[in-house]
């Protein structure tokens, strides 16, 4: 633990030597992310890293972050804007990076079995990092949340189920749910919404994966409606499995619309947000964001998507880390009336992963790419 603790003291001194992104990064931007040298067994041999902002006080709430399939650590915080909001709302950042060695397509391991579960593989590798992260940082142990896109969303996925003991909450981005497949074949299927059990089997599948008797987290949910490589209902499937975990009926949910995105929220008996579900119509797959104005976050990119919402502060407001940020200030428009269906209300710039003019070979290519089942 002396080397992390070493290696993170220099973080500050680091950034007087800022690192360029490499092939397939952002243009000239930055690497502002520093490794974890040692955080214990490494099961998952993944490489740690994280962003501490300077004058980090005692007691800060630490988020790891999962970035998807064909991304580094650095291009993901990059494009999403996390080490930008970290600076401003005072949070650490854990960054968990998969190794080629591990995937070729940089994409965690969701569908393996043995990366799938508490203690084991990918999933304690984390777990690992995590406790470094604690005990060099004097990080909150009530305030440890988790988020990730589309591969890394399955690992949060996983994160949460395994370790909720752990994480107070987290935020899927178009991600799948936790044991949604233990197979190559499964994950093809599931990836399209097909083959999953009802949402009480999906719950019972949560409350198997640890011995947990306290507080379950709670989860904010994220979908573009037209993408093409993981299907939109797998986000019901999510939202479906995280109500039956916390005993929430679906009918229960308040509606409204942000930013032009339908939003709806479900809470507990003691008026508890536990579960929120974010629509972004028109958007495919990638992560949402609002890169101009006041409440600009993040840098459009390959799966960094110009949405008109910046899920990275909305996340971060529904955990409480950025009450103060411009978004958090901003009152939620109305549901319009006149309109039965929210989902027809477009962002400002909606994007599209996949141009239609491509052939279905091409596209069911990409898809499987894009989530690491095909090199």
């Amino acid at each position: 633990m002396a080397k992390l603790g070493s290696t993170m003291t220099r973080l500050a001194l680091s950034r007087a030597l800022p690192r360029k992104l490499g092939v397939g990064g952002f243009g000239g931007a930055t690497d502002r992310l520093t490794d974890i040298d040692d955080f214990g067994s490494n099961p998952g041999a993944l490489r740690g890293r994280c962003y501490i902002p300077i004058g980090l006080s005692a007691g800060a709430p630490v988020v790891v972050v999962l970035h998807g399939c064909t991304q580094s650590a650095a291009e993901y915080d990059h494009g999403s804007g996390w080490s930008q909001l970290a600076d401003e709302s005072g949070f650490a950042l854990l960054y968990p990076e998969q190794r080629r060695s591990n995937n070729p397509n940089l994409c965690f391991n969701w569908f393996a079995p043995a990366d799938a579960r508490r203690d084991a593989g990918e999933a304690l590798s984390i777990h690992q990092m995590v406790g470094a992260m604690v005990d060099a940082h004097g990080i909150d142990k009530s305030r440890i949340y988790v988020t990730g896109l589309s591969a890394g969303g399955a690992m949060a996925s996983i994160m949460l189920a395994t370790y909720p003991d752990v994480f107070a909450s987290g935020a899927i981005i178009a991600g799948l749910p936790f044991g949604a497949a233990s197979s190559m074949s499964d994950a093809l299927v599931r990836m399209r919404g097909q083959g999953y059990p009802s949402d009480a089997q999906l719950g019972a599948l949560v409350e198997r994966a640890a011995d947990h008797s306290g507080q379950w987290p709670t989860i904010s949910v994220w979908q573009g409606s037209a993408d093409t490589t993981v299907d939109p209902s797998n986000a019901d499937r999510i939202t479906g499995q995280w109500r039956a975990v916390h005993g929430i009926s679906a009918g229960t949910a308040v509606d409204d619309v942000i930013d032009g995105c339908r939003h709806r929220v479900w809470n507990d008996n003691v008026g508890r947000s536990v579960v929120e579900f974010y629509t972004i119509a028109g958007m495919g797959h990638g992560t949402p964001l609002q890169t101009h104005g006041p409440d600009a976050c993040g840098v459009a990119g390959a799966y960094m998507l110009e949405a008109g919402i910046s899920s990275t502060r909305r996340i971060a407001r529904f955990w409480g880390l950025a009450e103060n940020d411009r978004a958090g200030v901003r009152k939620a428009d109305p549901v319009a009336r006149a309109s039965p269906d929210p989902l027809r209300t477009a962002p400002a710039s909606p994007v599209k992963l996949i141009p239609v003019a491509k052939g279905v070979g091409t596209i069911i290519e990409d898809a499987l790419r894009a989530v690491g089942l095909m090199r």
